[in-house]
């Protein structure tokens, strides 16, 4: 039997016992009024309309029933109000959750603006320290505009490394001796601290005190061709990375009849400047 029964069960009983408690007011109400004894109320008929309902049960038995069924919908009830604490409690815990969530995501939201605001300030910063690390290799080259680092130049103990540069000038680059006696240095030493035991001699850097000199020795670096002797510009280590990047290029580039020259760290072909960010990612 499903709660629609049951209900309808009891509402039968109840309507029942309304009827009975109106039946009897009525008889009362037309009758006179008799004194009953104990004996005549046990002598009473059990089925009599006053202790028996329709179905052949007694009065006490349909409340009994009533009773029974009653205390059935009060734990009902009783557990429907723990289901609705319960459910008000998660509900609850619900929306503080919810509250929760939207902070997390307002402080997430803050969050992301603050890092898109941070790496925007690290990418300006890196294109600003890219600027002045470039600036300061341009210097650094620009202080050494007049300066020819000669290599392959034996060492020998208390040199004059003014005197050997001379020597080999009039020696290997065959300029007159008195075009190499009216040359002027600032400074003329070798690189690094001495090692003994060192394959190849320490480079000789001279610092020449007119660029015109300098550049008058250095177009006659094609009389070492097929020696161990070199001549050439110095460049700080950036730069001097960077040509050697380019040499292969533009080694290439000549091959292919292209008119490829080397400034610095630029390659410029056929007049144009050669740009490709693979090989020359400093120019952009």
């Amino acid at each position: 039997m499903n709660s629609e029964d049951n209900l309808e069960t009891l509402q039968e009983y109840i309507d029942w016992c309304f009827d009975v408690i109106v039946m009897k007011k009525n008889q009362n109400a037309c009758s006179p009024v008799k004194s009953e004894t104990p004996s005549s109320k046990r002598s009473r008929p059990a089925d009599s309309p006053e202790t028996t309902s329709p179905t052949g049960k007694s009065f006490t038995d349909i409340l009994d029933s009533i009773d029974k069924r009653l205390s059935s919908f009060d734990a009902r009830l009783s557990l429907v109000e723990i289901l609705h604490r319960e459910f008000k409690s998660l509900r609850e815990s619900l929306e503080f959750s919810q509250q929760q969530v939207e902070t997390l995501a307002a402080e997430n939201a803050s969050l992301r603006d603050s890092v898109k605001s941070l790496t925007e300030n690290v990418t300006h910063l890196n294109e600003e320290n890219k600027k002045i690390k470039e600036t300061v290799i341009d210097l650094q080259a620009r202080s050494m505009r007049d300066n020819l680092v000669f290599s392959g130049i034996p060492e020998s103990a208390e040199e004059d490394a003014e005197a050997t540069v001379k020597s080999f000038i009039k020696t290997y680059l065959k300029l007159p001796e008195d075009t190499v006696e009216n040359i002027c240095f600032e400074r003329v030493h070798r690189l690094g601290a001495k090692k003994p035991g060192a394959p190849r001699p320490r480079p000789i850097v001279a610092k020449f005190g007119y660029f015109k000199q300098k550049e008058q020795v250095k177009s006659r670096g094609r009389e070492l061709k097929g020696t161990d002797f070199s001549v050439n510009d110095q460049f700080p280590k950036e730069i001097l990375e960077r040509r050697k990047v380019l040499f292969p290029i533009r080694r290439s580039l000549i091959q292919k009849g292209s008119r490829a020259v080397i400034a610095v760290d630029r390659l410029y072909v056929d007049g144009r400047l050669y740009r490709d960010l693979s090989t020359t990612p400093w120019l952009y």
